[in-house]
């Protein structure tokens, strides 16, 4: 339902200058709107922040600091920002308008984008995030929805450096779960981020381009948050048969999950894609994805450039719906942990307030003085008692320390170890009390080669004093060679793949002299070069030797088919004849390939047959003049003969004609007058 115009600042004019037109969207921080300056006439967005907000004076200085930063930031593919200032309760910025739609718009859309779209689109992202991280700034909020693709094919990123700007809590309902897919492991684990997270989340993206999916899915943010720190983002290839090994490469090195491995910052990362892309065929940068939708999957023969990324914006969307940064959605932890876990508070549970020890009210005054006999009991029993106290003390203290030394004194944690080289893993375990029961070495496209990948017990359970551990340390990415395929038929050579542990990747096909057709002709990489496990591996399939087919339009059927067996080709006629001025009845019309491109040994050539030309009504021209009957008939397209007796040279009248009036024949055969 259309609520624009229950909004009260639709119509109104905020600071004497910005007249707000229409509602785009709605966040938890702001609303967005489209608004024309009309002191220079221009239409941008606004994007006002709710009352209740901008009524918090800290948060509306950090806000207005940020902004200030960002419009420092001068990129073409950043989205500027041009104003900012408040109007009573009301706190806004002035930013560009895109006219367009957004990347989610177009996933929505497309579902899987080509090659060459998505690293057309990725690349000024990165150009983009890689300004920022040099001008000191993390977007942290890298995603579909803040990617804005203009009508004219221009790519910007919204919503630079105003995250930081928020400090709040994540909601954990389903629509933050388009966010929480783009987080990097340290943002969930440590509340930490700098321009990683930014390539994290970049390579995210890039696979979702590229398959049409998220790496991680789930019911929840917290299945979705425990797959980004336990599980690596798998190769696009796996969803995407063919896909070029280059491709699952970047996607690996934007998405590993030890921070250290990635690309320092976007400019390192849009390096690595520049050279990607240069190792990439036409074929492969064309190839169009399974999962691809509409006009992606119909639209085989782009050739990049901001025309093919325009190719990409879905046409229902040309008015863009600008996306709101993280702040104005539900709130974000610093810590995302906190929403997995529910922790007691402790200003509510009765422990870490003051307690007040109540004396009992003191018993009544002694009737009379005692006797010495009694006075002596009583000491005696006194003491008894303090005795008696000081017993019952020391046993509950005995207890006490007996209870927390079963349930906790004797145990420890196990400490952070992973990322840990051994010898800094095995010296943190010496200091916590523990020891190194045994070392597992397991193969890690992620996590650098000597460094600890896993632990039993895990990290942060509780494990006896002086109890062991087991150490897991990567022995980096599992390498494998590339076999020999040469001459190897295409199936058997996916299958030998398969058993060294490697893809196939894109299949492309060329003509051999030597290499039987279906053949494999060469591999990339090569055979014997070394690549890690997984990696796909692109081949060349013979298509047999090279045929010139000979030319046979205007042949009889039976010539032609002669010409082209012998030329190692097979014929097909046509099953409809086609009529025809140019070529004579049972004659080749046109063959299909054309003769000028190269065929393969065994292919089959399509001859169509002429059935000659088309059938005309021929003119009633008996008792007409010679001249008269001669122009009816070449008007209607034949030739015309005379027949004349040697007793009718003078005669002018036609007395018969080869074809009677209203009957049919060939257009531009001849019909013979008599002249009598």
């Amino acid at each position: 339902m259309d609520t624009t115009l229950k909004d009260p600042l639709v119509g109104q004019v905020l600071d004497g200058r910005y007249r707000v037109d229409g509602r785009i969207a709605v966040g938890g921080m702001a609303t967005v709107y489209r608004a024309v300056d009309t002191r220079l006439d221009r239409v941008l967005a606004l994007k006002v922040m709710h009352p209740t907000l901008a009524a918090d004076a800290t948060f509306v200085d950090r806000f207005i600091r940020e902004a200030k930063s960002v419009a420092r930031l001068a990129h073409p593919n950043v989205v500027g920002v041009f104003d900012q200032g408040t109007d009573g309760a009301y706190v806004y910025l002035a930013m560009e308008y895109i006219a367009g739609c957004t990347l989610r718009d177009v996933l929505r859309e497309r579902g899987a984008l080509r090659p060459r779209a998505a690293l057309d689109i990725l690349e000024p992202v990165l150009a983009a995030l890689g300004a920022a991280h040099r001008a000191g700034f993390v977007h942290r909020d890298m995603k579909p929805e803040n990617v804005l693709i203009g009508d004219d094919g221009r790519v910007k990123v919204a919503d630079f450096g105003l995250v930081r700007a928020v400090d709040s809590v994540t909601n954990t309902t389903g629509t933050v779960l388009g966010t929480v897919s783009y987080l990097a492991p340290e943002q969930i684990e440590h509340g930490t981020a700098d321009t990683r997270v930014d390539v994290y989340a970049s390579g995210v993206v890039l696979y979702e381009m590229l398959t049409g999916a998220k790496p991680h899915q789930g019911d929840s943010p917290a299945q979705v948050l425990y797959q980004h720190l336990n599980e690596d983002v798998p190769p696009p290839s796996a969803a995407v048969p063919g896909l070029a090994f280059e491709l699952d490469e970047l996607v690996a090195s934007a998405t590993a999950r030890n921070p250290d491995l990635r690309p320092h910052d976007a400019v390192a990362l849009l390096g690595q894609l520049r050279e990607a892309r240069f190792a990439l065929t036409e074929a492969q940068l064309d190839a169009i994805p399974p999962q691809a939708r509409g006009t992606e999957a119909e639209s085989g023969n782009g050739h990049g450039g901001s025309e093919d990324r325009t190719s990409v914006i879905p046409r229902a969307a040309r008015s863009v719906q600008l996306p709101l940064p993280i702040g104005q959605e539900p709130r974000t932890p610093a810590d995302p942990r906190a929403a997995l876990r529910q922790e007691p508070d402790p200003r509510q549970d009765g422990l870490h307030h003051t307690s007040v020890l109540r004396t009992p009210p003191p018993g009544p005054p002694p009737a009379s003085p005692a006797s010495p006999a009694a006075r002596l009991r009583q000491r005696l029993n006194t003491r008894r008692g303090m005795t008696a106290a000081i017993a019952a003390v020391l046993l509950v203290l005995g207890l006490g320390a007996g209870v927390w030394y079963i349930n906790s004194g004797q145990f420890t944690t196990v400490p952070a170890l992973l990322a840990k080289t051994e010898a800094d893993a095995r010296k943190r375990l010496d200091d916590a009390g523990l020891d190194v029961r045994k070392v597992k070495r397991a193969y890690s496209d992620t996590d650098k080669r000597g460094t600890v990948i896993a632990t039993d017990p895990d990290v942060g359970e509780r494990i006896r004093h002086n109890g062991k551990v087991t150490l897991t340390v990567s022995l980096g990415p599992e390498t494998v060679k590339v076999p020999d395929l040469e001459g190897t038929p295409l199936d058997k050579a996916k299958d030998q793949l398969d058993d060294a542990g490697l893809g196939a990747g894109m299949v492309t096909k060329s003509f051999s002299e030597d290499v039987e057709k279906g053949s494999v002709i060469s591999t990339d990489p090569g055979a014997g070069k070394v690549r890690k496990a997984g990696s796909a591996v692109a081949i060349v399939v013979s298509k047999g030797r090279a045929v010139q087919p000979p030319d046979v339009t205007g042949e009889s059927e039976s010539d032609a088919r002669d010409a082209l067996e012998e030329a190692g080709l097979k014929v097909r006629i046509a099953p409809e004849r086609v009529t025809s001025e140019e070529e004579d009845k049972g004659d080749v019309l046109e063959q299909s390939p054309n003769p000028s491109k190269k065929l393969s040994e065994g292919d089959t050539v399509t001859l169509t047959i002429s059935k000659g030309p088309p059938l005309v009504e021929v003119p009633d021209v008996e008792g007409m003049s010679v001249d008269d009957a001669k122009d009816k008939l070449e008007e209607a397209g034949f030739d015309v003969d005379e027949d004349r007796g040697l007793l009718d040279i003078f005669a002018d009248k036609v007395k018969d004609q080869s074809v009677d009036g209203g009957d049919k024949a060939p257009k531009g055969s001849t019909i013979t007058i008599k002249i009598g």
